[in-house]
């Protein structure tokens, strides 16, 4: 099948690959773009391991095509923290032990930084609901939930 020519922009960088019509944005990305954070859980869309956001809007990598890509902002959790600083989101994981194995944790991560993006102040209930499209057999979902409400505080600047 003839490849199709991408231009986005991934992590607010301008990039361009070859893709195969039938290839999932997942794949484009681990595959051609290097970016190896986004992890495939089920390929069907369960589990939220492969979570990015397509123009602001969290989608499941794993759903998507490559090619829908074109002209787009796709942002990957290699995007959350430029420079050598983590985001409050990946310092509160690491402080309330919400990560074990860790292969959860990227989607997670993206999930609950477009919840905040789009909500900066959302209550337990609401955290729970915008992440009960990931899923995580290690941790549980409390110590999850404690770091987002945290570094949500932290980032409207309340105290801790």
């Amino acid at each position: 099948m003839k490849k199709t020519y991408v231009s986005t922009t991934v992590n607010g960088e301008a990039v361009e690959f070859l893709a195969d019509p039938r290839e999932t944005l997942l794949d484009c990305l681990r595959d051609h773009l290097d970016l190896t954070g986004s992890k495939e859980g089920c390929g069907t869309g369960d589990c939220g391991a492969c979570s990015v956001t397509l123009d602001g809007t969290l989608v499941c990598s794993c759903l998507v095509l490559g090619v829908e890509a074109e002209g787009k902002q796709v942002g990957t959790i290699e995007g959350m923290a430029p420079g050598n600083d983590l985001h409050p989101l990946q310092r509160k994981f690491i402080e309330h032990a919400a990560l074990q194995c860790g292969y959860c944790t990227p989607g997670f991560l993206v999930a609950a930084k477009a919840l905040l993006d789009h909500n900066p102040d959302p209550t337990e209930t609401e955290v729970r609901y915008w992440l009960a499209g990931n899923l995580c057999r290690c941790t549980g979902y409390d110590k999850i939930v404690r770091a987002v409400l945290d570094a949500a505080a932290e980032l409207r600047g309340e105290a801790a």
